[in-house]
């Protein structure tokens, strides 16, 4: 491995160091608390290493969104696009909510923290991953409606009313606004309720 080749993998290495330790402390400490200071300290390196790295502590946090949008969306990519595509849908619909289940506070950062967007719209780039994931929604949608399986004729608005309402029961949970239903398995309740709300717009 020649000098350039190395340097590069040590960059790579100490990106990822510090987006670990930033992943573990925006978990436990929250987004608001955690400073780049504290994120130094936790690594043993001086603040200004860090800002070789990143610009600020929020696109810290856009790497972290775009790293858990492309776990996501290789989980879509285990689905099988021969299937019928109701079946399809809800198995996508059943991929987030589990993900979401499984990793709670990495939703949370994802998806309800507002700071990765104000930086995307800073910085006048797109969405990456996150758009990714949107376009495997939009793409079923598509087909849905092509196929009149679906009571909606545009695939956008069907997106949204899909997105809509997992993101809807997920940060009911993920915010403790279900303790209502504390008697249940949450996830397969959720899984259920996803399943009659496609039933319930499908042809």
């Amino acid at each position: 491995m020649g000098i350039k080749e190395r340097k590069e993998r040590e960059k790579l290495e100490m990106k990822e160091i510090i987006l670990k330790a930033a992943t573990e402390m925006f978990l436990t400490q929250g987004y608001e608390k955690t400073s780049i200071r504290a994120i130094a300290s936790k690594i043993e390196y001086s603040v200004g290493t860090i800002y070789l790295y990143f610009q600020d502590k929020t696109e810290i946090l856009h790497y972290i969104m775009q790293q858990g949008f492309a776990q996501m969306n290789k989980d879509f990519e285990k689905l099988d696009t021969n299937d019928d595509i109701i079946f399809y849908l809800k198995r996508l619909g059943h991929i987030y909510i589990e993900f979401a289940f499984d990793n709670q506070e990495y939703y949370d950062l994802m998806f309800i923290i507002k700071k990765p967007l104000e930086l995307i719209n800073r910085k006048k780039e797109q969405w990456g991953s996150g758009l990714i994931a949107y376009d495997f929604l939009l793409s079923v949608m598509k087909r849905c409606v092509e196929q009149k399986r679906i009571r909606y004729e545009d695939p956008e608005l069907a997106s949204l009313a899909i997105w809509g309402y997992l993101h809807g029961i997920i940060a009911l949970h993920i915010r403790d606004r279900c303790k209502m239903f504390e008697e249940v398995n949450m996830k397969d309740f959720f899984i259920r309720s996803f399943d009659t709300f496609v039933d319930s717009i499908a042809t």
